[in-house]
């Protein structure tokens, strides 16, 4: 039976390669495409997705374009790291597949409405702000949700745009904060574990090796992408953030973690989008999130290259 997938998303190099993995597999049934701002602002976040969906050969999927702006607070966007389009690095060519005219956030309530309670899981990839209004505005359908999965956050690792807060949750830590306190069911995809799914060289070479126009717009994504984290931290690539939402749910079992109690700093301006992870269960907290901490690297850069590789 396949797994019926909403992807809310702002393109971005990782992003676009967990696209390319959903599509790429068939226990996903790929409902939509739901774009956000985030990494560049909305006019191109949603424009990188159909990209995206034309160089998976899925120009038939629908793209949705969401939330220009976060919650409460002005647009962080991250070109330093992305590029200015968001999608730096191969020359993909502009779409021809439509963007579809109904805002982003309708059709997830529309499709909530629709498919059979508990079947259609949110696959949120950038900021929560499209989720979150989902929640604001129809608060009976969150137990039609199956569960959201998101990559956001980092206890352990700290931050990566601020020395506490991960980009995601720091563009929208309110969103994050409604999301959290839902009661829908949560996995987090944090930086404590993408910082383990490095693409090294080796592994951009099987990229490379694939010789097909998919795996050598990976290369050049990635080859653009990791540069920053390269420099900035130092290692053999860069973390590769976002295919491993859509991996856990392909291979659940590649990850580990524990369900705990998370909460956001929404207040603070120095700790602003902070994730607080009651690992150890210190508090009386709820738990409200199950935290994933570990990844078997090798299985999940395997599973990504065997899927992509599908991709003529």
């Amino acid at each position: 039976m396949t797994r019926k997938i909403i992807i809310d998303t702002d393109p971005g190099q990782d992003d676009a390669l967990a696209i390319l993995l959903a599509f790429s597999s068939p226990e996903l049934d790929v409902l939509g495409i739901t774009a956000v701002a985030g990494n560049v602002p909305l006019a191109l976040t949603e424009l990188n997705a159909r990209k995206i969906c034309e160089l998976a050969g899925r120009p038939d999927a629908k793209v949705f374009a969401g939330a220009d702006r976060p919650l409460l607070r002005p647009l962080i966007t991250a070109e330093h790291v992305h590029g200015k389009t968001g999608l730096d690095g191969p020359d993909l060519p502009v779409p021809t597949m439509p963007l579809q005219t109904q805002h982003a956030v309708d059709f997830i309530i529309e499709t909530l409405r629709r498919e059979e309670p508990g079947s259609v899981t949110i696959c949120a990839l950038g900021p929560l702000t499209n989720v979150a209004q989902i929640l604001i505005r129809a608060p009976e359908l969150a137990p039609r949700i199956r569960e959201i999965v998101l990559m956001g956050g980092g206890f352990f690792e700290g931050g990566n745009i601020t020395p506490t807060a991960e980009f995601n949750i720091h563009v929208d830590p309110h969103a994050a904060q409604i999301v959290l306190q839902s009661g829908v069911p949560v996995t987090i995809l944090p930086l404590d574990v993408t910082h383990k799914a490095l693409s090294t060289a080796k592994r951009v070479d099987r990229f490379r090796n694939m010789g097909t126009r998919a795996g050598d717009a990976c290369v050049e994504l990635l080859e653009f992408f990791e540069r920053f984290d390269e420099e900035k931290y130092g290692s053999d690539g860069g973390p590769l953030h976002d295919p491993n939402v859509i991996a856990y749910l392909l291979k659940p079992e590649l990850y580990g973690g524990r369900t705990c109690n998370v909460t956001v700093e929404a207040a603070n301006e120095l700790t602003l989008g902070m994730t607080v992870v009651d690992w150890w269960g210190v508090t009386d907290r709820p738990k409200n999130a199950y935290y994933i901490r570990d990844v078997d690297d090798e299985g999940f850069f395997d599973l990504l290259i065997e899927r992509i590789g599908r991709i003529s």
